[in-house]
């Protein structure tokens, strides 16, 4: 679906310039975009790889350890159908530590483990379990407690003050999560009260 907006999107522009007699601004625009975004990628690389250091000593040292184990009654909480010893729930707490110091790159490959993980566990393959629905909802609106990315974008745009919407985001990432939360466990009670859906091929008496 998201890749047919983008094609509508782009479509719609060139479609539209065309008939204004300005493919060429188009053109330019589309050039002068892929520019811009190998520039920011060579300006995050810097700051990436030094909070990505600061994250492996913080790991190292213990930090990290510590962080999940603070997390991990509200991960047991959050993942009640979990098993507390499954490999997924390590892969879940080292993506919510990533998420909480602003490293999406190094959370994005434990999320993606920690959904395959919960996919093994998951009765229904061609549905989402509920864990999985929780896992997104909270990896999506993670609390950040250091927003490192977009402070690598304001330091690579020379911001004069990088490190000022800290307070900002914290916050927002705050309410993020809760509203996630919230919408989980509605969610969840809500599914819980519904009844089981039953397939064609479990009832002898319906035709497919």
């Amino acid at each position: 679906m998201i890749n047919l907006i983008w094609l509508l999107m782009i479509v719609t522009g060139f479609a539209f310039a065309a008939a204004q007699g300005k493919i060429e601004v188009v053109t330019q625009a589309a050039f002068d975009g892929a520019a811009t975004g190998v520039t920011v990628c060579f300006g995050l690389i810097s700051v990436l790889v030094f909070w990505m250091g600061i994250m492996k000593m913080a790991e190292d040292a213990g930090l990290l350890g510590r962080i999940a184990k603070l997390l991990g009654p509200v991960v047991g909480f959050l993942f009640p159908d979990v098993p507390r010893n499954h490999p997924a729930m390590g892969y879940i707490l080292s993506n919510m530590s990533a998420n909480l110091l602003g490293l999406g790159n190094a959370a994005t490959p434990m999320g993606i483990k920690a959904m395959q993980q919960l996919q093994e566990l998951n009765p229904d393959k061609q549905t989402a379990s509920p864990a999985m629905c929780t896992l997104l909802a909270l990896n999506t609106a993670s609390i950040t407690i250091i927003p490192t990315t977009l402070i690598a974008i304001r330091l690579n745009y020379h911001s004069a003050n990088a490190t000022e919407i800290v307070g900002t985001t914290l916050m927002a990432t705050i309410i993020a999560t809760f509203a996630a939360i919230v919408a989980d466990r509605w969610y969840r009670n809500r599914a819980l009260h519904r009844p089981p859906r039953v397939h064609k091929s479990d009832n002898p008496g319906m035709k497919g």
